[in-house]
C-alpha cells in the first residue's frame, strides 16, 4: 500500500519489487550532486554498507541503480513536479527543477522508511515495492507558521521541525519573532531591544494567578538567523520574518519608550492579549525606527516576502495623543483607523523599495490598502477578503478554527484540519489563482517547551501538508489514518513526541 503523506496525485502500483543493496549505486548529474549526497546520508543510516554516487555520464554498471536526472523534457507547468519510477533493476527520478528531485527523494524515503521492510531487509538489503508516481502540488504556498515571540525554543528545535516539514513537502516557514512578550531577534542599530526586549521576568496564564516568576529570554543573532535561513534553503523552504507592527509592540516600547504615544514607562508583558499601547503613528522617529529594523532584518532574510503583522491594533492611545491628532489633521483623516491604513500603506510602500512584498494579517484589508500587499486571513471579516480576492489581491488561508495548532486537540480535531479547504466555496473558479494557500500557525502562549511544542505539531502538521500538496479529489480521512499511524514509525525513530494517535484522531 502507498503509505506516502502528503498523498501523491497520481500512483500505479506494478508487481516486483526494487532491492537496495550492496550492489546498488546512485547516478546524477551535476546540479542533483547535493541531493544525491543527501539520499545517500539518509539511507546509509540503515544499512551496514556505503553507497557509491556517480555522474550520469559515468560507464560504471551495477546490478541496480538509483538516478537522480532533471529533464527539460518533462512534461509540467509545476515548478516541483517530479516523476519517481520504481523498478526491479532502477529507481528513476526525473525533475525539471532540483526541488521536484528533493520531493521525490521525500516520497522514497517514506517509502524506504517502513518498519516491515526494514525488518525484512535486516538492515543489509531495503526493498521497495515496484511503482510509478507522478506527482505536483496543490498550492504553491504551504506554510508553518511558529511563534518564538512568547517562548523562545533556540536554532536546534527549529532545525528539527524545518526537517520535519521538508519530509512533508511544506515550503514556507513564517517566523514570528517579535510580539509583546519578547524580542527575539538580534538589531544591532537598536541594542536595547535585545538587552530589554529579549527578557521577561515571567508568564501570567490567566487574570485570576499572578506571574510563575519563571524568566523567559533569548533572541538570535543575525548570525544564527542566516545560518539558519541556509539550513531551510537547502531543503526548498523560505523563510518568512515576522515582526509586528504597529500593535503587539510592548517588547519594543519597553526598550525604547518613546516611541509610544505615552512616554511610558513599560515592561515586556509576562501577560497575553491585546494591549492599548502600541506605536506612535504620529511621530516621524516611529518610520524611522521601523524602516531601519526592517532594513536590517531584510539583510538577513533572503525570502521575497516580508511580514509586517498589523493585527490587533487599539486606537484608544492614537485618539488621546497630539501627535496622532496631529498627523489626522495633516491628512485630512475622520476617523483613527485611517492612521493604521495610512501605517500600513507607508511601511508597505518602503518593504516595496527593499524589493519585499509586504504581507499582513486581514486586519489590514480595506479600499486604500496598497494593491502590492498580500492578506494573511486568520479570523473576521470574511467578506471583505473575498472581496479583495475579486479584486486581485493574494490570500493565504490560516483560518484559526481550523489551522491553529495552538489549540486543544478536542477543541480543534485533526478531521476538522483534515477537511478544511484553503479555497472558499463562495469565491468564483476565475479567482482561485489568487489564493496562494494555506499556511498552520502555532501560537506559543501556553507552550512553554519542546515536548509541548511536538505535541501540538504533530499529527496536525501532516493534515496540512496534504492539504496544501494533494488534490482535493484524492483526499480521503480514512485513507489518510491508515497512512497516518504508519507515520508513527517515523515519529518513534525521530524522538518527536507526537500526541497519540487515539487522542489525535478522538478515538480515546
Amino acid at each position: 500500500m502507498n503509505k506516502i503523506i502528503p498523498k501523491p496525485v497520481k500512483v500505479t502500483q506494478r508487481k516486483g519489487k526494487f532491492i537496495l543493496d550492496k550492489d546498488t549505486a546512485i547516478f546524477c548529474d551535476s546540479k542533483c550532486e547535493k541531493l544525491a549526497k543527501l539520499f545517500k546520508e539518509m539511507v546509509e543510516k540503515l544499512l551496514s554498507f556505503e553507497i557509491p554516487i556517480f555522474n550520469i555520464e559515468s560507464n560504471e554498471d551495477f546490478p541496480s541503480m538509483i538516478i537522480l536526472q532533471l529533464s527539460d523534457e518533462l512534461n509540467s507547468s509545476k515548478d516541483e513536479s517530479y516523476l519517481l519510477n520504481i523498478e526491479k533493476s532502477k529507481i528513476m527520478i526525473l525533475a525539471s527543477n532540483p526541488v521536484g528531485i528533493f520531493y521525490a527523494i521525500q516520497s522514497l524515503r517514506q517509502l524506504i522508511f517502513n518498519r516491515n521492510e526494514i525488518k525484512d531487509s535486516n538492515m543489509n538489503a531495503i526493498s521497495v515495492r515496484s511503482m510509478e508516481i507522478e506527482d505536483y502540488p496543490r498550492f504553491e504556498w504551504r506554510g508553518f507558521m511558529l511563534d518564538e515571540s512568547r517562548h523562545f525554543f533556540g536554532k536546534e528545535i527549529v532545525k528539527k521541525i524545518l526537517n520535519e516539514i521538508a519530509y512533508l513537502k511544506i515550503n514556507k516557514f513564517h517566523w514570528h519573532l517579535t510580539d509583546d512578550q519578547g524580542w527575539r531577534i538580534e538589531i544591532k542599530k537598536y541594542p536595547k531591544l535585545n538587552e530589554v526586549g529579549s527578557k521577561r521576568k515571567g508568564t501570567r496564564k490567566s487574570r485570576r494567578i499572578g506571574s510563575d516568576g519563571i524568566p523567559v529570554s533569548g533572541f538570535y543573532t543575525q548570525e544564527e538567523l542566516r545560518e539558519i535561513v541556509e539550513y531551510a534553503r537547502e531543503r526548498f523552504i523560505e523563510v518568512i520574518p515576522e515582526i509586528d507592527v504597529p500593535g503587539h509592540t510592548t517588547s519594543a516600547l519597553a526598550s525604547y519608550p518613546e516611541l509610544s504615544c505615552t512616554g511610558g514607562k513599560f515592561k515586556v508583558r509576562q501577560s497575553f492579549g491585546i494591549f492599548k499601547d502600541v506605536l506612535c503613528v504620529g511621530k516621524e522617529k516611529v518610520f524611522e525606527f521601523v524602516e531601519d529594523v526592517f532594513k536590517e532584518v531584510s539583510s538577513v532574510f533572503t525570502s521575497e516576502y516580508f511580514h509586517f503583522g498589523g493585527d490587533e491594533v487599539p486606537t484608544k492611545r492614537w485618539k488621546k495623543c497630539p501627535d496622532c491628532q496631529e498627523r489626522m489633521k495633516e491628512h485630512g483623516f475622520q476617523d483613527e483607523r485611517e492612521l493604521q491604513i495610512y501605517f500600513t500603506n507607508r511601511i508597505s510602500q518602503y518593504l516595496n523599495s527593499l524589493e519585499k512584498i509586504p504581507i499582513g494579517w486581514n486586519e489590514i484589508l480595506n479600499d486604500k490598502l496598497t494593491n502590492i500587499a498580500v492578506c494573511q486571513y486568520w479570523n473576521d471579516n470574511f467578506d471583505l477578503v473575498l472581496k479583495h480576492a475579486r479584486n486581485g489581491r493574494k490570500i493565504i488561508m490560516s483560518e484559526a478554527e481550523t489551522v491553529y495548532l495552538n489549540y486543544p486537540y478536542k477543541a480543534t480535531p485533526l478531521q476538522q484540519t483534515y477537511f478544511y479547504d484553503p479555497v472558499p466555496s463562495e469565491l468564483e473558479k476565475n479567482y482561485h489563482d489568487n489564493i496562494l494557500g494555506i499556511e498552520a500557525c502555532l501560537w506559543t502562549e501556553y507552550i512553554a517547551n519542546d515536548d509541548r511544542l511536538e505535541y501540538q505539531l504533530y499529527p496536525r502538521i501532516l493534515a496540512i501538508a496534504e492539504i496544501g500538496w494533494t488534490p482535493k479529489i484524492n483526499k480521503n480521512f480514512n485513507d489518510f489514518k491508515k497512512r497516518l499511524k504508519s507515520y508513527y514509525e517515523w515519529f518513534a525513530v525521530s524522538k518527536i513526541n507526537a500526541a497519540s494517535f487515539g487522542e489525535a484522531t478522538n478515538q480515546n
